[in-house]
């Protein structure tokens, strides 16, 4: 009995988590009912208050998956590259890049800092400083990187990736913005090498 209401408890967050997902993309946060919301999937408000406390920890909650889909997709396109170093930038390139998605746009970008703070504080974000991390603790113990602090470095890096998409997010044309702001990444990220290209 107690573990099909487990099941039923957490079918009911991934329900309100996709018909959150789905109304802050296409009315924002500000607009979005949670009294459709519920009723989109069948469930009452306090199915959503006890899963998520408010409104804001439903936003929290779809915040955080969003984000965990970015990094997650930003490491498969760095993978891809034939060097750490090559990975690094491809996956800073790569979630700069996703704040052309109107969903990310949206959600992670514009909603996202303006109801629950600063990024850098989300536990998403401290994820991928861990990766980030790890990979420059590579590069420096290879002789690729300088050896300087591991986290410093991997604080303005992954800072860096952020404060641009939320800039590339925010800006009148996107699409404009976005190779300048590329550009730029790849240039401060490059002062991290012993050997600058």
């Amino acid at each position: 009995m107690a573990r099909r209401r487990a099941e039923t408890m957490e079918e009911n967050r991934a329900k309100l988590i996709a018909a959150a997902r789905k109304a802050f993309a296409e009315k924002g946060y500000a607009a979005a009912s949670m009294d459709d919301l519920t009723a989109e999937v069948g469930l009452t408000r306090g199915a959503l208050y006890h899963n998520f406390g408010d409104k804001r920890g439903l936003l929290a909650a779809v915040v955080h998956q969003i984000d965990s889909d970015m990094a997650a997709r930003a490491q498969a396109i760095g993978a891809r590259q034939s060097n750490e170093w090559d990975a690094l930038l491809a996956e800073g390139r790569a979630y700069i890049e996703m704040a052309l998605d109107p969903e990310v746009q949206r959600i992670v970008l514009l909603d996202g800092p303006a109801v629950l703070g600063d990024p850098s504080q989300w536990p998403s974000q401290s994820d991928c400083l861990k990766a980030t991390q790890r990979a420059i603790e590579h590069l420096i113990a290879d002789g690729i990187c300088k050896p300087l602090d591991a986290e410093a470095a991997a604080r303005l890096v992954g800072g860096a990736a952020l404060n641009a998409a939320l800039w590339v997010a925010a800006s009148d044309d996107p699409q404009a913005v976005l190779p300048k702001v590329i550009e730029a990444f790849h240039a401060l990220a490059e002062g991290l090498l012993v050997k600058p290209r």
